[in-house]
């Protein structure tokens, strides 16, 4: 009940928003990237299944909707479909030959795909190379409502979000979802009772790629453009890094991890300069520019103080008082 308290107050905060002072393009901006955690945790939170590669899930979404949009004059929802679908497929095909492995090997199968399709995507005619996509345009949804407007896409996108983490619940709650908690705390045991593991794994990897490609393609039509730095090794780090800050395994957690490493990314620069101001220490201006740096610390203190995340430590300590 407190749960879904918490969860009604979020939603109603993120519809008022706009009208208090929030800012639209960042908040969806924060919102594909929660969906691209919340994706990924599906895989490691509730499989263990550690990927290395799901950037080319984000890029292969956000290129063919971009591509779909721009070149073809399709409408943004078929647009944002058919980038679902391409990473979907990719997911399929990638799981197909790395769920046949485990543990590191498993992640580092991910990995060498994930690096194969960042070099097709630099060489490929349509993604215009280092350049990337440029000037999507937003269209119209089913050819009558406007996407410019930025209140108008921030609303279709909360919806689309607030759809896909309802999956991700149901799917967590479902008797599938309890089949993948046996398989990440004991796959032997999950095989004696009769399940192919394989076969359960598979379905997760393919649903988180496709669940992650719906953040690519949304991402690419709020910010009008895509680049091959969505499909490098360092946006799966980062995914990880979003996941382990807000709580692995969790389902607020992910959301949590997102929107501050987004956060930071995005304000670093202007906390830096506010923090010159009051102490007057000229350094403080040059963290706009030590952003990996900054995130890079945040992981170390995640690893070392509170290996559960933000969330996940919350519920740890709550949890006996509960008791």
């Amino acid at each position: 009940m407190q749960r879904k308290a918490l969860y009604g107050v979020l939603l109603i905060g993120l519809i008022v928003g706009p009208f208090v002072g929030m800012y639209p393009l960042f908040v969806m901006k924060v919102l594909c990237f929660a969906l691209f955690a919340a994706a990924f945790n599906l895989l490691i939170g509730y499989t263990g299944l550690l990927s290395f590669g799901h950037a080319m899930f984000l890029a292969s979404a956000g290129y063919t909707a971009g591509y779909a949009i721009q070149s073809l004059g399709v409408t943004p929802e078929l647009g944002v479909l058919a980038g679902t679908a391409v990473a979907t497929l990719i997911g399929l095909v990638v799981g197909i030959f790395a769920i046949r492995r485990q543990g590191i090997y498993f992640s580092m199968v991910t990995l060498a795909l994930a690096q194969m399709v960042y070099f097709v995507f630099l060489q490929a005619p349509f993604t215009h190379g280092e350049d990337g996509l440029q000037g999507v345009p937003r269209g119209k949804l089913f050819g009558l409502l406007s996407l410019d407007p930025d209140l108008a896409l921030y609303y279709v996108v909360l919806v689309v979000m607030v759809l896909a983490f309802m999956l991700i619940v149901r799917v967590v709650h479902s008797p599938f979802g309890q089949v993948l908690i046996a398989i990440k705390e004991n796959e032997p045991r999950a095989v004696s009772l009769g399940y192919d593991t394989d076969r359960f794994k598979l379905l997760a990897f393919v649903l988180s790629a496709g669940l992650a490609g719906l953040a690519g393609a949304l991402k690419v039509l709020v910010l009008g453009f895509e680049t091959l730095g969505d499909a490098y090794w360092t946006m799966s780090g980062l995914v990880i890094l979003m996941t382990l800050v807000g709580g692995m395994g969790t389902l607020f957690g992910p959301l949590l991890g997102a929107a501050l490493i987004v956060a930071l990314e995005d304000r670093l620069g202007d906390i830096g300069s506010a923090l010159a101001s009051v102490t007057g220490v000229d350094w403080f201006r040059s963290l706009g520019e030590s952003a990996t740096i900054v995130t890079g610390l945040i992981f170390i203190a995640c690893v070392l103080a509170f290996r559960r995340g933000i969330v996940g430590e919350i519920v740890a300590r709550v949890r006996p008082l509960r008791a």
